[in-house]
Order: structure tokens, then sequence, then C-alpha cells
């Protein structure tokens, strides 16, 4: 037993917002539902793939579901999608909301029919704001929320976050927005309207540590912590390669200052408690460069056991499968599929009674329309069913 177990999710969204989320819900144990255009969704056709329409990216947020091919601009697809509602717990979309009315699927509609519906609309923008129903993908929402004036302030140029930042975030704001949603319908018995906006998601992410002295009447300091957006902070270069080391507490920087031969600097008032470093921390985070880069990795390593600092290697991601830790706990899963041969796949980070739920295939397009149309009493037919090939 997982925890979502009867739980029935249909996820007409696309890309990697909407397909994360549900992904997680799928891993805890929901029915997902993937419910696809004739074409399917473009994920399918992004990364490398030993079989088409099964892109490595599609892989990565479609695990554990069942897919459908419904063509919502014929009367039969849409017939199907409202039955398929009758039996729903969860809908969530990523349509813009201007386009919803005309195929019927306007929250209004859909939760007269199914009262207990959690309708979730996933959009770049929050609907009652002057950017409600403009168009929004990642990178549009990295740049408007922060993410690349943060990397303007450390590096010196705007550029956005290495990784899909703003999907993902908002992919898991949505995830834990259902189930606290689904947590109050078992209260209430009535479902309700989640709206999940990118924008926001992203500015209340940047802003929990960045915000800083504007909490204030008047602000304290301009926004931005200073000890994320020093140049300084990064793995720090070691004779033999790079070193992730953090030392926090005045203990801890008593003894790394005592370790690196510099004692005065740990009577240094620059340094002595936290908000003296916060205030001096980029010439501090160079003086450590500084003393770490006179030894080779394992010796600090060994150095930082001893001190009971914090530290670790600097893995590169064609490291991590090898990681000893990743290893031990069996978090990378090997699944063997009868066409594409064995496939790789990071685990589900989090168990459930010390069990890690396990890894599922994702499905190939229109796999499970048959089946799923038969789940609701209607037969195939050319408008809304597409088989695999």
């Amino acid at each position: 037993m997982r925890p979502l177990n009867g739980i029935r999710v249909l996820d007409l969204s696309t890309v990697v917002l909407g397909p994360y989320a549900s992904q997680v819900l799928a891993e805890y144990g929901a029915d997902v539902i993937k419910i696809e255009t004739p074409e399917g969704d473009s994920t399918r056709r992004t990364g490398p793939s030993t079989e088409a329409g099964m892109g490595a990216i599609f892989l990565g947020v479609n695990r554990g579901k069942r897919s459908i091919v419904l063509d919502l601009k014929t009367p039969q697809g849409r017939e199907a999608l409202l039955k398929l509602v009758d039996t729903a717990d969860v809908l969530m979309h990523s349509i813009r909301p201007q386009k919803l009315a005309s195929i019927g699927l306007d929250p209004e509609t859909l939760r007269a029919r199914n009262p207990r519906l959690v309708y979730v609309g996933l959009h770049g923008f929050s609907q009652d704001g002057p950017y409600g129903g403009m168009p929004a993908y990642d990178d549009i929402i990295q740049g408007m929320s922060g993410c690349a004036a943060l990397m303007e302030l450390q590096t010196g140029t705007p550029q956005y976050y290495p990784t899909i930042a703003a999907d993902k975030t908002s992919g898991l704001v949505a995830t834990h927005a259902i189930l606290a949603a689904l947590f109050m319908r078992e209260r209430t018995g009535q479902g309700s309207y989640v709206e999940v906006p990118m924008l926001e998601s992203m500015v209340a992410f940047n802003l929990v540590e960045h915000f800083y002295g504007q909490h204030f009447e008047p602000p304290l300091a301009e926004p931005g912590y200073p000890r994320l957006l020093n140049p300084w902070r990064r793995p720090y270069r070691t004779t033999d390669g790079y070193l992730c080391a953090m030392p926090y507490t005045d203990a801890h920087w008593r003894r790394f200052f005592i370790e690196a031969g510099a004692p005065e600097l740990a009577l240094d008032a620059r340094f002595t408690d936290i908000s003296a470093r916060t205030r001096n921390i980029e010439k501090l985070y160079e003086l450590a460069a500084r003393f770490i880069a006179g030894r080779s990795t394992d010796a600090w390593l060994e150095i930082f056991s001893r001190l009971e600092i914090p530290a670790s290697k600097m893995n590169r991601l064609q490291d991590l499968q090898q990681d000893e830790h990743l290893r031990a706990t069996g978090f990378f899963e090997t699944l063997h599929d009868p066409a594409m041969g064995k496939l790789r796949f990071p685990g589900v980070p989090v168990k459930f009674n010390h069990v890690r739920p396990p890894v599922s295939m994702a499905p190939r397009l229109g796999q499970h329309t048959a089946e799923l149309l038969a789940e609701i009493g209607m037969a195939p037919d050319t408008g809304n069913i597409r088989e695999p090939s």
C-alpha cells in the first residue's frame, strides 16, 4: 500500500511542470492518467532515445502513468474526458485559461459535474493580475522571478540556473497543494479549485532568504543574502581537485583557523560571530579558499572530519551513479523494457515505513487508450484512439 492508492488523477498538462507534479503523485500510489493529443507531449521527442516517442526528458517526468489519446476537438474525445472526470479525484491542466470554456474544461463546468473534484490550474501567472493568461516557460519565469538577476549579482552575468528550476519548483508546489486539497476534501467532502502560478511560486522560492532586509520598514538592507551572493561561495580548489566545506558556527571557524595556521583570525572581530562574518563574508571566503588550496582533498576531508566541520568531495553528474551512499541505499534503479532494453532511473527520494516506492516505466503514446475507454464503457473509435506502434 502506498499513501495515494485509490486516488485517480487526470493530467492534461505537458512539458515538465505538470508532468513532474503528477509523477510524484504516481510514485505515491495515485492512478495518474496522462491525457494526450494525437501528437503527444512534446517531451516525447526531447533528448536521446532508443525508441521514437520515448525521449529522455519524457522518461524523466512521466513514469508510472497510463496514457490515453483523446482528441478534444471531437465530440467523442470530449465525451470520453467527461466520463473520466466522473471517476476522478484530481484534474490538472496547463492550458491557458482563455481556451478552457470553448472545450468544456472550465472549473465551473467540471466541478458542477463532480463536486468532489480537485481542479488544478497550472498557470504562468495568477489569473487576477495583469499578466494573467500570458504564456510562460521556464526561461521566462526565471527571468521575471529574479533567478537570472541573482546569477548576475554573483557572477556578473545575467543567466538562468542550469536546471529547469521554475518548472520543477512549481511542480513540487503543485504536488503539495494537491495533497492539501485532498486532505481538506476528506474533512469537508467537497473538492476545490487550486491555482498554481509559476511566477508567484518562484518569487516565493527565491525570496525565502533573499528578501533579507526588505522584511522591515524602513528596509534594513537591500534584497539579497550576502553569503549566497558572494562570488567566493563555490567549491574550494585543493591541490588535486575540489572540496565542498561549510564551517558555519563560531566553533567551526575557530577550529578551522587554528588548523590552517592562522590562530589570530580566530580572535579577529570580523569573524568571531555570525553577524560579523555575514558583514565580511567575501573576505572570509577568500581567506578560506587560500588556506584550502594548499592541501589535497583527502587531507582536508580527514581534517574536517576530525574537527567535526561538514565537508565532502564534489561530485560531477557522471559521478552520481557511483556515489557510495547512493549505491548502498539502492537509489538508482534499473528497469528492463521489452522494446527499449535496460533503462536506468534515479529512484523516489522518500520512503514510507522504511520502503522506497518502486520506479515504473513511462507509457507509450496511447498505450492505455482502449483499456481506459473500456473502464468508462466506451468503445474505441478513430476519433479518440491512437494505439502504440
